[in-house]
């Protein structure tokens, strides 16, 4: 298991997009904090089931996905975008 994983939050008016660069798991919630613990919760359910289940695929995003997440409101204008790059542990 990871000590941290690396998080990018996304402000996606009205919410939170959090996404876990080491295994493109998401978690979205109205505040940073209500995204980073929906993160942490689905990092802990799919580790329990990968205990149980080797046939889990998890591999660290590509620089193309993390492109796409970045950039993927730009098609749709929006005002002003935030980004932040943290570490949270699970």
């Amino acid at each position: 298991m990871i000590d941290f994983y690396t998080v990018v939050f996304k402000k996606s008016d009205p919410y939170v997009v959090a996404l876990c660069l080491e295994n493109g798991i998401v978690g979205q919630g109205l505040t940073q904090q209500e995204a980073s613990d929906k993160l942490k919760e689905a990092i802990d359910s799919v580790e329990s089931v990968k205990e149980t289940d080797s046939n889990i695929y998890s591999a660290p995003l590509s620089i193309r996905e993390l492109h796409e997440f970045l950039t993927i409101e730009e098609k749709k204008t929006m005002p002003s975008q935030h980004y932040e790059l943290a570490a949270i542990h699970a």
